[in-house]
């Protein structure tokens, strides 16, 4: 058994946390012990934070001042953001800029040279980290739109200020709550490829803005994020083709093309959190364009009731709806992995955080099966 190998470590219990567990039979998503439900439907980004970071909901008090605090935060210091400036004018992808600022980050902390296991130090650099990043987002857009950044507004929960920083404008409470819940259900999600990047890094003791530059990176290939884009491409396909969205589906997977925003590597159906961003796709439709809301449904009622791909285990993930509503929120579609990672740097730094609380480097073995017995052939006989 020690020597078996299973080619991406599918099923293997590699750490253990007390984080968030996915049952991927019934769907369902929680955090330390909260359905993603309960969450999404009650509970601020912030309270979400708070319970990843302190293991509990905090109490007002307590979410008054952690809010404070994080809010404290949000400044970016004006060297990052001209690099930010520099990397919009150079059209610079978004994840690539936001890895290059986000790793700057560490140059302006205070606490950079606390040791890994000053946990109160790297529990700072986590909130600096989770306020900062949106400001460096909405930033980079800013520039490279022509307009001039905007400042955080400290009257603003950390959703609805991103909203306000990106478009200029303050976002309407159906906005701001659609975009907060949909921070919370990315926040954290297992032991994913770039959740565990960020712990195998955190494991050497580097500090949190190098197992968060790691996480980005992670984050920032095709296999991982990125599908929610996917998703809205085709949906703008399916418009601008003027055809009948069911006409243009059975078409597609008559030609054997692969529908993006449906299965995922844990979920055998539906992903909770598409269940949420469906009804907040619904909400949004109804005080204005209906017609992203209209081609997803009509995508998967005929993905699931005609093809019965759920009874395959294929089903609709979080991504076939959270492309849609980013959209509807005026959100541009290359920002859409880099919002993923805004939210997700919640979860990465609370992996890291409970992992190194009772560290051991994370050092697997590789099954050698290259040649063996080789002479060495000096290079002039070659």
């Amino acid at each position: 058994m020690a020597d078996e190998l299973i080619k991406g470590l599918e099923g293997v219990l590699a750490a253990e946390s007390e984080l968030s567990s996915i049952d991927g039979d019934a769907g369902r998503l929680i955090y330390l012990g909260y359905d993603i439900e309960d969450l999404a439907r009650h509970a601020s980004y912030e309270e979400v934070v708070y319970l990843l970071w302190h293991g509990d909901l905090p109490t007002r008090s307590q979410l008054d001042s952690f809010t404070e605090a994080m809010t404290a935060e949000r400044v970016v210091d004006e060297s990052i953001v001209e690099t930010v400036r520099r990397l919009a004018d150079s059209d610079e992808r978004p994840m690539a800029a936001m890895r290059t600022a986000v790793s700057m980050l560490s140059s302006t902390d205070p606490d950079a040279d606390a040791a890994a296991q000053d946990h109160e130090a790297a529990r700072r650099k986590a909130r600096r980290i989770t306020a900062k990043i949106p400001t460096i987002l909405a930033a980079y857009d800013r520039v490279r739109q022509g307009e001039e950044p905007i400042d955080p507004d400290p009257d603003l929960g950390l959703a609805a200020n991103f909203l306000y920083m990106l478009t200029g404008e303050r976002p309407d409470e159906i906005a701001a709550e659609t975009f907060d819940q949909s921070l919370i259900l990315h926040a954290d999600h297992g032991l994913n490829a770039s959740t565990f990047t960020a712990m195998v890094v955190g494991s050497t003791m580097a500090d949190l803005y190098a197992s968060v530059t790691a996480g980005i990176g992670a984050l920032s290939g095709p296999l991982h994020g990125g599908a929610n884009q996917d998703v809205m491409e085709v949906l703008f396909e399916i418009d601008e083709s003027d055809r009948d969205p069911l006409a243009w589906v059975e078409q597609a997977t008559e030609e054997g093309r692969r529908i993006p925003g449906f299965g995922h590597r844990v979920y055998n159906v539906k992903d909770p959190r598409a269940k949420i961003l469906q009804a907040r796709s619904e909400e949004l439709a109804a005080s204005g364009d209906d017609t992203w809301y209209e081609i997803t449904t009509t995508i998967e009622d005929y993905l699931t009731e005609e093809k019965g791909l759920v009874e395959k285990g294929i089903a609709p993930n979080v991504d076939f709806y959270s492309g849609s509503v980013y959209y509807q929120l005026g959100i541009p579609i290359d920002m859409y992995t880099p919002i993923f990672a805004m939210s997700r740097a919640a979860g990465w730094t609370a992996h890291v955080l409970e992992y190194q609380a009772d560290n051991r480097l994370i050092r697997p073995r590789g099954r050698y099966v290259g040649p063996d017995d080789r002479d060495y052939v000096p290079i002039d006989e070659r």
